[in-house]
């Protein structure tokens, strides 16, 4: 699937771009803690772009929920730990996002257990 790629392309891009972007602007701006919350929505935004660039390239059933879990969950997961992470230099209180971000988590772990699933009958 093509969008499988594309997505999987764009989310390895923007982790890059992030990833870029934290160490040389963001680190004289947050403080550790929000820093390291911020690395950690980068780097599953880098996991699942590479795994959904495996996704694209392998036969298996399911791929088409692994496909929206993964997006979806990363979506969440990431994005709202990034708004999290640099809502003092916007000056937005988003804290209600916090438990939002665990649905996020729970997205990835379900399209992870129908990915392991599926690989077991293949």
């Amino acid at each position: 699937m093509e969008k499988i790629r594309i997505f999987g392309g764009l989310f390895a891009l923007l982790s890059v771009i992030l990833g870029a972007f934290a160490s040389h602007s963001l680190k004289n701006l947050l403080n550790d803690s929000a820093l390291q919350s911020f690395e950690v929505g980068v780097r599953y935004l880098m996991y699942h772009g590479l795994a959904l660039l495996f996704l694209s390239v392998i036969p298996i059933e399911g791929k088409k929920w692994v496909y929206r879990l993964f997006v979806s969950g990363t979506l969440i997961f990431s994005f709202s730990i990034f708004l999290l992470s640099i809502q003092s230099i916007i000056k937005l209180n988003l804290k209600w996002l916090g438990p939002i971000t665990p649905i996020g988590g729970s997205l990835l772990i379900i399209g992870w257990l129908i990915f392991i699933i599926n690989a077991f009958k293949s």
